[in-house]
């Protein structure tokens, strides 16, 4: 019996992501054909069915959700899904984008500055940055060790301070878990309690960077200080 039920596991973990990929591809490619057609709100719950099941999801289907979202006056969830194809692939085309809804709307939490636009441009090619620091970490390190007798503590101390620069480098410019604001009127408390004490409310589609999380609540940053919003009250952006 337990034979069976081991060849029925496996058989199921072997072929059930194919089928399953399979229907997900009829069904993209079924959206793709409703959306040339300008048929969007077919087009949307398709999308949606391929968003959740699918690890890996184009920038092109986050970007036309979004599109569908806005043409709705749905703008929250057009936020949600530009921040999505944003953190998928950092492009000052999508931040504008962003920040052009967050004027219409007089929303928080999107600057437009110069930072801004040079941190996007780091971000974009955050991964391929660091793998090169962390090739060099190792081959530093290496070299070292083999040749250690010839080397004189100078070299360590530039190994240290390369290694800091790498540490530096991957806790600054790292991507930041965000959330985009649900829900009208949502309350920012100063604790995670409902009998906290109340310090603003966040409006629907307002960013705001997430720093921890606590039962209900998550963590937040709000004008340089702590603040705490229900979880229903964010769409996090992961």
């Amino acid at each position: 019996m337990l034979k069976k039920l081991y060849l029925f596991f496996l058989f199921w973990a072997f072929y059930s992501q194919p089928v399953l990929g399979q229907k997900n591809s009829l069904a993209l490619a079924k959206a793709d054909s409703l959306f040339e057609a300008k048929a969007y709100q077919q087009a949307y719950p398709l999308y949606r069915q391929v968003l959740r099941q699918e690890q890996l999801v184009s920038t092109r289907l986050l970007l036309r959700m979004a599109y569908i979202q806005e043409g709705l006056d749905h703008y929250p969830a057009a936020l949600y899904y530009l921040s999505l194809a944003q953190a998928h692939q950092p492009r000052a085309a999508t931040w504008r984008k962003m920040t052009e809804l967050a004027q219409n709307y007089r929303l928080t939490g999107y600057s437009n500055t110069w930072q801004q636009q040079l941190l996007i441009t780091i971000r974009r090619y955050y991964y391929r940055i660091l793998q090169a620091l962390l090739v060099g970490a190792v081959i530093g390190g290496t070299l070292l060790l083999v040749r250690h007798r010839q080397m004189g503590a100078g070299w360590w101390a530039v190994y240290a301070a390369y290694l800091g620069l790498t540490v530096v480098y991957l806790n600054t410019f790292g991507p930041e878990k965000v959330g985009i604001v649900s829900k009208s009127a949502a309350a920012l408390m100063g604790a995670p309690s409902p009998g906290a004490a109340w310090l603003t409310t966040a409006a629907a589609g307002d960013r705001l960077v997430v720093v921890g999380q606590r039962d209900i609540w998550y963590e937040v940053q709000w004008r340089g200080q702590s603040a705490y919003i229900r979880r229903h009250d964010l769409m996090l952006v992961q």
